[in-house]
């Protein structure tokens, strides 16, 4: 995606000083397997327009997913005390606040983030130095490297993950002479390197990838190059407003094309809003398929994943998809690795369990179906099963292709 990868550089020198503004836990804080289970959940809660929903959405799922652990016992017995905690999307606030909760006596035991990437990359090495476990929502370059961050473990799949699912589906369809369109974003640029080996790897033959301004109003240059090659369907990467400009670009061109989009557009709300004043029943919607989560879509049938989506709702309203819904699943995780330690006051212990494939199929989760951490790797590894393909529609409570929406 996606709102979750933006651009890492700014926050590198923020990492660097972070480090050398905190050195080590506070004096007399020593972990325990009694007391409450503190966990530190960050968010851009003062951010504007989709920062904000997209905080929103995550935020409502930790309360969910902490909600859900206590009533089956807590974690390792512990029951889940919460803090939330705005960063307002800025690293250097996330720094700031992490550093206090370090230096207040109640050094937390976990640590969520609620993205961007740039939050991610300042606020690991300080989890690292005050051995901190921690989920990640906002994937960085080495955030999965468990040789780099043992205690940290990525949420959300990185943009190779992405890839190999769409250039998969393309190979489904029959697809050929496909071309790539993504944003000037450092993800956006990392998922346009992917989509092209990846294509590649599974024999799918590619007519082009253009990148595009996420600051442009008009995309039809680089869509019309496309065009020219031939391209016979289109991956697209645009997350917000880009994503209305760019379908607009093709609507101009007049070119009816299959397109399909990554998380980045499954991520975006004005696919769900009706035309004229947004996308939804535009012919360039039409003819839109999107990259999502199963709990991205609505299913009668699964109760685990309902359970979820009702937590979230009877705690306020769902402003964004369920594809920000990630931190619901970190304390099913978290408490599943416990029960095989038997302690939850050594997080490498921890840590290590969550590289056990049994007690992963053991942890209670929704956001996505299973998870396959190894000691090799940090992030989620989903298989084909872990994605969908669908069509836009009206959202309700972060879901696609609910009927009552």
């Amino acid at each position: 995606m996606k709102i979750r990868h933006s651009a890492l550089v700014a926050a590198l020198s923020v990492s660097a000083l972070a480090v050398a503004g905190c050195s080590g836990s506070a004096s007399g804080d020593e972990a325990s397997d009694t007391g409450p289970f503190r966990v530190l959940v960050t968010g851009a809660i003062s951010g504007q327009g989709s920062l904000a929903a997209n905080a929103q959405t995550s935020i409502l799922a930790a309360k969910a997913g902490a909600e859900q652990i206590n009533k089956s016992g807590g974690i390792g017995g512990r029951q889940v005390e919460l803090t939330v905690t705005d960063d307002g999307g800025d690293a250097t606030k996330a720094v700031s606040n992490l550093r206090d909760a370090v230096n207040s006596g109640k050094k937390p035991d976990l640590y969520l983030n609620s993205g961007p990437s740039t939050v991610s990359a300042a606020t690991l090495p300080i989890l690292k130095q005050n051995k901190i476990l921690s989920f990640n929502v906002g994937p960085t370059a080495d955030s999965s490297d468990p040789g780099q961050f043992p205690l940290n473990f990525d949420l959300s799949p990185s943009p190779t993950e992405y890839a190999v699912s769409i250039a998969r589906y393309a190979k489904s369809k029959g697809y050929q002479q496909v071309g790539v369109i993504h944003g000037s974003s450092a993800y956006g640029e990392a998922f346009g390197k992917s989509m092209e080996s990846t294509l590649s790897d599974e024999g799918v033959s590619q007519s082009g990838t253009e990148e595009y301004d996420v600051a442009a109003l008009d995309m039809s240059a680089q869509l019309q190059a496309l065009k020219n090659k031939g391209t016979q369907a289109l991956v697209v990467d645009a997350y917000g407003a880009p994503l209305g400009y760019l379908l607009s670009s093709l609507e101009r061109l007049d070119w009816n094309i299959p397109l399909i989009g990554n998380t980045s557009v499954s991520g975006t709300a004005l696919v769900a809003k009706p035309a004229p004043d947004v996308a939804l029943g535009t012919r360039a919607a039409s003819n839109l398929v999107m990259q999502v989560f199963p709990s991205t879509v609505y299913d009668p049938a699964d109760t685990t994943v309902n359970t979820m989506v009702n937590s979230m709702a009877a705690m306020g309203s769902i402003p964004s998809t369920l594809i920000l819904a990630d931190n619901y699943d970190p304390f099913g995780l978290v408490a599943a690795a416990a029960d095989k330690v038997g302690s939850t006051s050594d997080p490498q212990k921890l840590a290590e369990a969550l590289e056990d494939q049994q007690v992963l199929d053991d942890a209670a989760t929704a956001f996505l179906p299973r998870y396959h951490y190894t000691s090799e790797s940090h992030a989620p590894n989903l298989g084909d099963d872990g994605y969908r393909f669908v069509p836009p529609s009206k959202l309700l409570n972060g879901q696609y292709g609910n009927p009552a929406a």
